[in-house]
């Protein structure tokens, strides 16, 4: 009976052809489906165990990559390009494009698991401590390029059914047209180079291109672009090549040196700078980061003067102790004392040139810390004592007169 059956529906076949056409492609299609169904359900899950059981398997970056479903797509295009090769009744150009697109998708699906491999190694570069400091994204962007540049060449070749070797003699002519298009790439590839050979950069760095207005910490570097993120929490993206060709200043040595300076001037009121009087000396006397200086000043300036002979019974020829002098002693023994400066970098209390805003007192010193916030307090809390300290000395800070200065000022009425 079932001989019978079969013989039945072979015999209707035979007197409808074009049912058996599609039938056979009907079937064909549904072999494809399966093959795939099979390979993704079957093989990949047997690949993936085999992973997890050895110590490559372990990251998760493989655990939840796609490149092994993408060549799955493989077989059934291959199942397609061979079995339209079978059926009758197909027509040669039709059975020539089939196999045609089959191929160019082969290639197509190739080059994408390829490019998801190099995505894929980059990732797992990414977690090692060196990859701030030789990071590789740009050369597997490089690499991406390339994959899909000789992907779109093969599949080309593939679809009008010529060999590759005929587009790639014809590449020749059009290399100047090619550098004019892949001018940038060229270009970040270049300078990508030069970046990592000569560790200009590395992610995490702190940068600043006020051209470009960032100021921020590097959170990326690719082919083409360089992420800078703000300390506004902004994103700047920087062309690469402009790390190359435009000047920038990279934090990184201050922040490796374990100290931060501190560079600020104090503007003094020129008015109120003055000689020590015997009691105002007897007076600082009492702090004691001034007292050997006082001592030693004092004994050092008597003997100067002893030598003067009959000329030191004037004031004017004679050497005296200064305020200002007596100040900038003592904020030298007072960033000396400080626990958060850092006493092995250079530390200093000098004058600058006098200016129409008063007499800069600069402070030059650096701390023991690179932490911003920290940075921040030390450097506050030093210019908070020096400030309040002050009027002991009898200084005091210029400061431009404001509407409340001026409106204090009482005009005395004309005479009538």
């Amino acid at each position: 009976m079932l001989d019978y059956d079969i013989s039945t529906v072979q015999h209707w076949l035979g007197q409808h052809p074009e049912a058996t056409l599609w039938f056979s492609i009907g079937l064909l299609l549904l072999v494809s489906w399966l093959s795939n169904y099979i390979v993704k359900k079957v093989l990949i899950r047997g690949i993936f165990r085999a992973l997890r059981a050895s110590s490559i398997g372990q990251h998760q970056v493989i655990q939840h990559s796609a490149f092994i479903a993408r060549l799955a797509n493989i077989v059934p295009a291959l199942v397609i390009a061979r079995g339209i090769t079978l059926i009758d009744g197909v027509s040669e150009t039709v059975v020539t494009v089939v196999v045609n697109v089959c191929n160019a998708f082969i290639v197509l699906t190739v080059a994408l698991a390829v490019a998801n491999i190099l995505t894929l190694i980059n990732t797992i570069y990414e977690q090692n401590p060196d990859a701030k400091t030789k990071p590789i994204k740009g050369y597997v962007q490089v690499l991406r390029i390339l994959v899909y540049t000789v992907a779109v060449i093969l599949m080309i070749a593939a679809l009008v059914d010529r060999s590759p070797l005929i587009l790639l003699s014809g590449l020749g002519a059009m290399a100047a047209v090619l550098m004019l298009i892949f001018q940038d790439t060229i270009l970040s590839l270049v300078a990508s180079v030069q970046i990592s050979s000569n560790d200009v950069i590395r992610v995490g760095d702190w940068v600043e291109m006020p051209q470009l207005n960032a100021d921020g910490n590097v959170i990326d570097i690719a082919l083409h672009t360089v992420k800078v993120q703000n300390w506004d929490k902004t994103i700047t993206t920087i062309p690469t090549r402009r790390f190359m060709t435009d000047a920038f200043k990279n934090w990184r040595g201050m922040q490796q040196s374990g100290g931060r300076r501190i560079k600020r001037p104090l503007l003094l009121d020129q008015q109120s700078i003055h000689f020590l009087e015997a009691d105002e000396r007897k007076r600082l006397s009492r702090f004691s980061l001034l007292q050997d200086y006082l001592a030693e000043k004092q004994q050092e300036i008597d003997g100067w003067n002893n030598e003067l002979a009959e000329q030191g019974k004037e004031p004017v020829n004679t050497r005296r102790i200064t305020n200002i002098g007596t100040f900038r002693a003592y904020v030298q023994r007072y960033l000396v004392s400080h626990p958060g400066v850092n006493q092995q970098m250079t530390l200093m209390a000098r004058q600058l040139e006098p200016t129409a805003d008063g007499l800069p007192l600069e402070i030059y010193c650096f701390t023991n810390t690179t932490v911003w916030l920290t940075y921040e307090g030390i450097q506050s809390d030093i210019f908070d004592h020096l400030l309040s300290i002050l009027p002991e000395f009898g200084l005091r800070v210029y400061q431009r007169p404001s509407g409340m200065d001026i409106r204090a000022i009482q005009l005395t009425p004309a005479d009538t």
